[in-house]
């Protein structure tokens, strides 16, 4: 798929650039990787869909999200993965300066794509791309499964969608709590409540088999539910999406002061949590009644993932403990999480008898450290 834009909106010196940024990271990549030895490389993301986004400056129009690559090599996954992968960071912390944003790379291989489950990312992936080279056709074979429809995006996706959500909700309360608290510390925050205003109303679109690859048409679907006992902060949702689909097409630097922003991350702290313990109890077929239930309950939060597949992770990673419980080391990001942003006495009082630290094998106590630990592991398994 080749969408005509990468923005809706964006000006053609915009366009222009993003287009020469393409052709040069297609030709970087091929002078890396010998063309038959590729299958082809894509552009993803938003840019990839056409709903890129725009940030008006004063000397014109600028990106201002991730440009994300694809590049599809031949052969096995993890040997492909393996030998491309430190070039391919390589190259794109030397193209980020040239194209003004960060730009990331990422190694698959079609066949792997075929054998994969249905995901959000790859439903994405799928159904909105630019191609740079490669046989469309053949690529479009190789991802022809994960298009078919959104509603084969199983719940335990809108879990994690939250759960990375929540996460920047996580960090930007550790920023907030910062002695400095900058330009930089406050853009960051920004970015990330409104990454959450979006996330909440494509979990609940999700959760309804509703999610549509366009941010634009996510927002027309999500305002034609109904309201209904079973989504009493459905007005609240549908507000915060409408301030996130603007920020994601039309972002801005945040400048706001520290005690702002801590007013409007506690507000959107409290919608989440309310959306979280909605989206868990439908997913796990549970009544979980407020963060320490579900921290301390022996719920299999991941049931998705085999036993004997979270046996070997553990193993992989030496947590003894992980290895006897047979569960997924995600379900301790879940519920370290819910414990420090919804849990207003975790530091105050002590962590739940230790739980916390013994979720995320530490022994911190700090704020900082615990947030630290916590971002250590949620990079391995978000």
């Amino acid at each position: 798929m080749i969408p005509k834009r990468f923005t809706v909106d964006g000006s053609p010196p915009l366009e222009r650039h993003l287009e020469s940024v393409c052709e040069q990271v297609r030709d970087a990549v091929l002078n890396l990787i010998p063309s038959w030895k590729l299958d082809g490389i894509l552009l993803g993301g938003g840019y990839g869909r056409g709903e890129g986004g725009v940030l008006r400056a004063r000397d014109g129009d600028q990106p201002y999200n991730d440009l994300e690559f694809y590049v599809f090599a031949r052969g096995m996954a993890l040997l492909a993965e393996r030998k491309y992968r430190g070039p391919l960071h390589a190259l794109g912390e030397k193209l980020t300066p040239v194209a003004g944003i960060e730009v990331e790379f990422k190694v698959l291989t079609l066949e792997k794509v075929r054998r994969s489950k249905p995901s959000m990312f790859y439903y994405d992936l799928a159904v909105g791309h630019r191609v740079l080279f490669g046989d469309e056709d053949h690529i479009g074979m190789g991802l022809a499964s994960h298009r078919r429809s959104a509603s084969q995006i199983p719940l335990h996706e809108a879990t994690r969608l939250l759960m990375n959500r929540c996460s920047g909700l996580l960090f930007s309360l550790e920023r907030l709590e910062r002695a400095e608290f900058g330009p930089d510390e406050s853009d960051y925050v920004g970015r990330n409540l409104a990454k959450l205003q979006l996330a909440l109303g494509d979990v609940v679109l999700t959760a309804y088999g509703k999610y549509h690859w366009s941010c634009l048409e996510r927002h027309q679907r999500l305002l034609k539910i109904s309201p209904s006992d079973d989504l009493p902060f459905l007005a609240k949702v549908q507000t915060h999406h409408s301030a996130g689909v603007e920020f994601k097409l039309h972002p801005v630097r945040t400048t706001s002061g520290r005690e702002e922003l801590k007013s409007r991350h506690q507000g959107l702290s409290r919608i989440a949590f309310q959306v979280w313990l909605w989206l868990e109890n439908r997913r796990l077929g549970t009544q979980f009644k407020d963060t320490s239930d579900y921290a301390r309950s022996i719920v299999n939060k991941c049931p998705e993932q085999p036993a004997w597949r979270n046996c070997l992770i553990q193993l992989r990673s030496r947590n003894i403990a992980g290895v006897l419980s047979g569960r997924y080391p995600r379900q301790n990001l879940l519920h370290a999480l819910c414990l420090m942003l919804w849990d207003p006495w975790i530091l105050a009082e002590g962590p739940l008898d230790g739980q916390l630290q013994r979720e995320l094998r530490t022994s911190a106590v700090t704020l900082k450290d615990l947030v630290a630990a916590y971002e250590r592991l949620w990079h391995r398994y978000h």
